[in-house]
Order: structure tokens, then C-alpha cells, then sequence
């Protein structure tokens, strides 16, 4: 499938797109509308071989709405000097400091910022340094996780509201200014509904989050829990998965309304940088 300059290549999975022939500092008005469409077409997008300046990412970012702000990281760090809207993902240390978040373990499945009551709509990572092996992206389709739950199971689920924990990031790590709660009811967080209407397509989606801490509003915590098991059943199958191995110079677009993500482990002895910016959502509506 092809734009007016741009080829779109689907990923053959249940998401995900590659689109080639572009230089994301130099878009046309005609080009940059394609790229929208291909967005919500396909949720992830992924550009390779680009050499943006952090200016370049940020005016790019800037095109699909206002940026949020990165979250602090669990180091206290909040973003790279002079950009508050970039976020580091990284496992390098430079003076006896990490330069940024996450370092090389696994990171489970979550969406971005979803324990805040305005989650950004998207994420978007571009790739400095990788390692030679390992911290591939995983993404999931979080429409077709809701279009495979049992009828029976997305009407129980239809007026329920999940509470997204805020304690842990998706490395594990404590967030900073908090402390270490495993009590998913008494857990800080913010609740959003478990099924959504997506924005700009109308389309529902289950809305999980991350997993641990998660609490169904108003359940016993016994029923929360087997209720939540039976849900990440449906939303980590392999046949609505996208797997994408990281190059230098990849950016990657991810629609945070309707996918989750994950990241493999890789050797710490390896060098591992991406910045990533996140652009302004609305509060997730019911569906």
C-alpha cells in the first residue's frame, strides 16, 4: 500500500506497520496526514534510518498534539537538560548516575502513564545506541484483546472501573517520592474505565494498564484478581502481538488508547539509549 510519497508495509501481524521513503524533519502537510491515517490504522508505526536532531524529534512529536511532560524517573531525574519532554530510556551510568530509566531488565506489559487521570494518547521512541542483542519491543492489540473476550465476559466487565496502580513502573522500580505498597486496595492510583472508546476511531478497547497492583473497583480482592487473570489471558495472546527488534535510528509511534507494550531483558554490559516523548490525551471515556 502506498501514499502519495510514502510506502506503508503492514507488519502481517495483528498490528503494526512499517513506513518507508520518509524524513520525519522535512514532512509535507500531505505527507504528515498519511502517517496520521497509518497511526490509527495500524497503532504502531515504525520509521527507520532516521537522524533527527532532539529538536527534530520534538517538532515531529508536536504535530500530533501537545507534549506532555516525561515522568520522573525512579533516580529523581526528571528529563534530558533543557527538554522537559523527553523521557530516557536507558541502562547507562555516567558518574556513578543513571542517564534514565528503566535499566536492561524485562519490562512487563503496560501502557504508558495510565495511573494518571489524563494518560497521553501516544508514545513515541527513537533509538541512539541498542545492544547487539536482546530489548526487543513487544506491542498487543488491545482492540482485538476486547473483541475476543466472550460476550458474556465484556457485559460483566461493560460498567467496571480498573484502578492503575502508581507505585511501580514497568521495570519494577518504585516510583519516585512514593513507597513500596503490594496491597492493590490500599495502592495509590487513578481509576479508568476497563472498556474504552477510542477518541478518534470510536472503537472499544479493554484498557488494562499493567497488571501489578491492579484492583477492580468495588470487587472483593479475591474476585478482582481471578477476574483481572482471566482478562490478561485474553490481552497477552500471541496471535494479537507485534514483535520489533530495535536498530539505531528506529522511531516508533505507539497509540497508548488501544495497545500495550512490553521489553525483553538484554546484557547490562551493553549500552542501550532512546528517547522518547509522549504526546497529550483526554481522560478515557466509557464504553
Amino acid at each position: 500500500m502506498t501514499s502519495p510519497t510514502i510506502t506503508i508495509s503492514p507488519s502481517g501481524a495483528a498490528l503494526g506497520a512499517e513506513l518507508r521513503d520518509v524524513r520525519l524533519e522535512n514532512l509535507s502537510e500531505e505527507e504528515f496526514h498519511a502517517i496520521h491515517r497509518a497511526w490509527l490504522d495500524h497503532l504502531v508505526i515504525l520509521f527507520r534510518g532516521q537522524r533527527l536532531t532532539d529538536v527534530d524529534l520534538i517538532a515531529f512529536s508536536r504535530r500530533f498534539g501537545e507534549l506532555d511532560w516525561a515522568p520522573v524517573q525512579e533516580t529523581g531525574r526528571r528529563f534530558v537538560e533543557g527538554h522537559p519532554d523527553f523521557y530516557v530510556v536507558s541502562n547507562v551510568i555516567e558518574n556513578g548516575v543513571p542517564i534514565g530509566s528503566l535499566g536492561a531488565g524485562e519490562a512487563v506489559w503496560h501502557t504508558d502513564m495510565s495511573y494518571l487521570e489524563v494518560p497521553p494518547k501516544a508514545s513515541m521512541l527513537y533509538a541512539l545506541e541498542v545492544p547487539p542483542a536482546g530489548g526487543n519491543t513487544y506491542f498487543c492489540n488491545m482492540y482485538r484483546a476486547y473483541e475476543s473476550l466472550p460476550a458474556s465476559l465484556q457485559l460483566r466487565i461493560s460498567s467496571l472501573e480498573l484502578k492503575h496502580d502508581a507505585t511501580y513502573n514497568s521495570g519494577g522500580y518504585v516510583r519516585q517520592g512514593l513507597s513500596a505498597v503490594d496491597d492493590p486496595v490500599a495502592s495509590p492510583g487513578v481509576y479508568h474505565p476497563l472498556v474504552c472508546i477510542h477518541a478518534e476511531t470510536g472503537r472499544k478497547v479493554l484498557y488494562l494498564g499493567r497488571r501489578r497492583n491492579a484492583y477492580i473497583g468495588g470487587l472483593p480482592p479475591a474476585e478482582s484478581e481471578a477476574l483481572l487473570d482471566e482478562l490478561w489471558f485474553y490481552a497477552s495472546r500471541d496471535e494479537i502481538i507485534w514483535r520489533h527488534e530495535w536498530r539505531v535510528g528506529d522511531v516508533v509511534l505507539w497509540d497508548n488508547r488501544c495497545t500495550m507494550h512490553r521489553r525483553d531483558p538484554f546484557d547490562p554490559r551493553s549500552r542501550r539509549i532512546l528517547h522518547r516523548t509522549q504526546i497529550k490525551g483526554q481522560a478515557p471515556r466509557s464504553g
